[in-house]
């Protein structure tokens, strides 16, 4: 499977809870999904973005 496909896919998926990605997400996949961005990449950006925070 192409990481277009892939990527076609997993949105359909989350569509059909009927959610959106969000348009930054959007951007990421599409840099992904062209090869212009490396699936480690758009991990971190989705780590730092989503990182849950301790209780210190």
């Amino acid at each position: 499977m192409t990481a277009k496909a892939a990527w076609n896919y997993a949105i359909g998926m989350i569509k059909v809870d009927g959610l959106e990605p969000t348009e930054d997400y959007k951007k990421y996949i599409e840099l992904e999904k062209t090869g212009r961005l490396r699936w480690k990449t758009l991990k971190k950006y989705l780590d730092k973005k989503y990182k849950v925070k301790e209780d210190v």
